[in-house]
C-alpha cells in the first residue's frame, strides 16, 4: 500500500485526492492496466513515479516521447512476448513476472497503443501503468477499451481543497468549514476572512503542481508566473505540432479564450475571430481544444430541466482555460497584488467564473449554462441526484440581484428545489437560494448513490 517513506515525504507536499484511485488500482485483485490522462503539467508523471518509489514497488519506466528505442520496441512486436523480450534487453535490470509494474509514459507517441495493451494485459506477466497527455487528440478511440482491460483516471490541476491542504490549512479548520456548509450557518468572520485571502491567492497561483510547489516554496511571485509563461508556451507549441493550417485556427481561438471570458457574459462570440466566422470553419479547432483537456466547454442549455443534455445547443457555449492560474496570467498578470489584496475596484468575474468550472469539471459535473430569452441567463447548471441545481458566480457587493436565477426558482413548472450563489460575503440563505462563500465550491458533490443494484421481482413467471 502507499507509505510516505524518505524522499518521498520530503518532496511531495500536495497530495492528490487522485492517490485514493491509484491506490484502490494498486490494492486491487484485478491485472487490469491503469490509464493516467489528462492536460500536461497537471501531475501525472510525478505522482504515479512516486507513488511507485513510497509503495515500495518494483518497476521499469519507459517514456515513448524521449526513448525511441522503447517506443519502437513497442510499435514494431507482433505479441507480448516479443515486446517483453525487447524490453528486457532496455531494461539494464531483471524483470520480475507477477512483480514488476511497467510504467510508460507518454503513450499518446505510439499509435497502437490501445490494440496492444490488451495483448500485454493477457499475456499476464506483469501490471501496467500508463500515463499521456494530449490522448483525446492522439487516440480518438481511448474510451472504447474493452471492459476488463483497462482501468482510466482523468487527472485535473489541484482543485481548491488540494490547495489549500498544501498551504497546511488543518484539518480541524476543514471540519468546521464543512460544518458549517451542511448546517447552513455563517462562518466565524476571521476564518472567512482568511479563506477569502486564500481563495485569491488561488486565482493567481492556480493549480499546476510544479507553480504551487514553487510558490511553497519561494513565496516568489516572479518564479510562479514565470513558469506559467512556460506552460502557456508549450501549450502553444502542442498546437502548433498540428497542420498548419488548423494549428493557425487553434491558436486563433486559444488566444482568445481570455478576453472572451472578459466580457460581461462571459460567451464565446465567432465574430470575434473574425467578422465572417463560422461555427463549421472552427469545429475542429474547439474539439481540439476539449480533446487536449486545455480547454473546459460550457454549454448552453435553453430549458432548465433534467436532462439538460436534451436541450444542449453545440454551438453557444463559454470556453475557459482548464487552469484559474494560467487564466490570470495571461488575463491580468499586471494585476495580481489588486487580487491578493482583494481590491473592490477589481473585476473578478471572469476569475471567480473559471475557478467554478474548473472545480465543477474536477467533480466530474457536466458543463451547463442557461440562456433563454424569456427568463435569462444564469451563469451555470448542474444535476445532482437527477435534478437541476442553477448557479451563478458573483464577486461584487450585488449578489443578491439574480433576476434569471429568481425566475428559474420562481417558476413552479420547472420544480427548481434549490439554487446557488457563490460570491465573497458570507453564508446566507433566503427560501430557496442559498448564499455560499466562494471557497465553499469545494464541498459541492454529486449526491448519486454509489449503489444501483436492482433486483427485479419476477416470481410471477415461476
Amino acid at each position: 500500500m502507499y507509505k510516505k517513506v524518505g524522499k518521498m515525504q520530503k518532496e511531495i507536499l500536495i497530495k492528490r485526492k487522485a492517490i485514493k484511485q491509484i491506490e484502490k488500482w494498486y490494492s486491487s485483485k484485478n491485472r487490469k492496466c491503469l490509464l493516467i490522462t489528462g492536460a500536461r503539467q497537471v501531475g501525472k508523471t510525478f505522482l504515479i513515479r512516486e507513488f511507485l518509489k513510497a509503495s515500495g514497488s518494483d518497476f521499469l519506466e519507459l517514456n515513448f516521447l524521449n526513448n525511441d528505442l522503447a517506443k519502437d520496441a513497442f510499435e514494431t512486436s507482433k505479441n507480448a512476448e516479443e515486446f517483453l523480450l525487447k524490453i528486457s534487453a532496455l531494461a539494464k535490470k531483471p524483470l520480475k513476472k507477477q512483480s514488476t509494474i511497467i510504467f510508460i509514459d507518454e503513450v499518446q507517441e505510439a499509435k497502437e497503443i490501445i490494440t496492444k495493451i490488451k495483448f500485454l494485459v493477457e499475456d499476464n506477466s506483469y501490471r501496467y501503468i500508463l500515463s499521456g497527455s494530449l490522448l483525446g487528440v492522439e487516440l480518438k478511440n481511448v474510451k472504447s477499451i474493452p471492459v476488463g482491460y483497462m482501468d482510466i483516471i482523468e487527472m485535473f490541476p489541484l482543485d481548491f481543497e488540494e490547495f489549500i491542504r498544501a498551504n497546511n490549512v488543518s484539518e480541524q479548520i476543514l471540519e468546521y468549514l464543512h460544518k458549517c456548509y451542511k448546517e447552513e450557518k455563517e462562518v466565524d468572520s476571521i476564518i472567512h476572512q482568511q479563506m477569502i485571502k486564500l481563495f485569491n491567492l488561488y486565482l493567481v497561483i492556480g493549480g499546476f503542481p510544479e507553480v504551487v510547489r514553487e510558490f511553497l516554496k519561494s513565496n516568489d511571485l516572479m518564479k510562479t508566473s514565470s513558469l506559467l509563461e512556460s506552460i502557456d508556451r508549450t501549450y502553444l507549441l502542442d498546437i502548433s505540432k498540428y497542420d498548419l493550417k488548423d494549428s493557425l485556427l487553434i491558436k486563433d481561438v486559444y488566444d482568445l479564450i481570455p478576453s472572451e471570458l472578459n466580457h460581461s457574459n462571459k460567451r464565446f462570440i465567432l465574430k470575434d475571430l473574425n467578422t465572417k466566422a463560422r461555427f463549421y470553419s472552427y469545429e475542429e479547432s474547439f474539439v481540439w481544444l476539449i480533446d487536449s483537456n486545455i480547454g473546459l466547454f460550457v454549454y448552453n442549455a435553453d430549458e432548465a430541466k433534467f436532462p439538460l443534455l436534451a436541450s444542449k445547443e453545440r454551438t453557444l457555449f463559454k470556453l475557459f482555460l482548464c487552469d484559474v492560474g494560467l487564466l490570470t496570467h495571461k488575463l491580468c498578470k499586471d494585476n495580481v497584488i489588486k487580487i491578493l489584496n482583494g481590491d473592490v475596484n477589481f473585476n473578478f468575474g471572469a476569475l471567480y467564473e473559471s475557478a467554478v468550472a474548473q472545480e465543477l469539471k474536477a467533480k466530474g459535473f457536466k458543463l451547463f449554462y442557461y440562456n433563454n430569452k424569456k427568463f435569462g441567463e444564469v451563469d451555470f447548471l448542474i444535476e445532482i441526484n437527477s435534478k437541476v441545481v442553477p448557479i451563478e458566480v458573483k464577486s461584487g457587493k450585488d449578489y443578491k440581484r439574480h433576476a434569471a436565477l429568481n425566475n428559474l426558482v420562481n417558476n413552479d413548472e420547472l420544480k427548481i428545489e434549490k439554487a446557488i450563489v457563490y460570491n465573497n460575503s458570507n453564508l446566507k440563505k433566503v427560501d430557496k437560494v442559498l448564499y455560499l462563500p466562494i471557497y465553499m465550491i469545494m464541498f459541492l458533490k454529486d449526491k448519486q448513490d454509489s449503489s444501483l443494484i436492482y433486483k427485479p421481482d419476477l416470481s410471477a413467471l415461476k
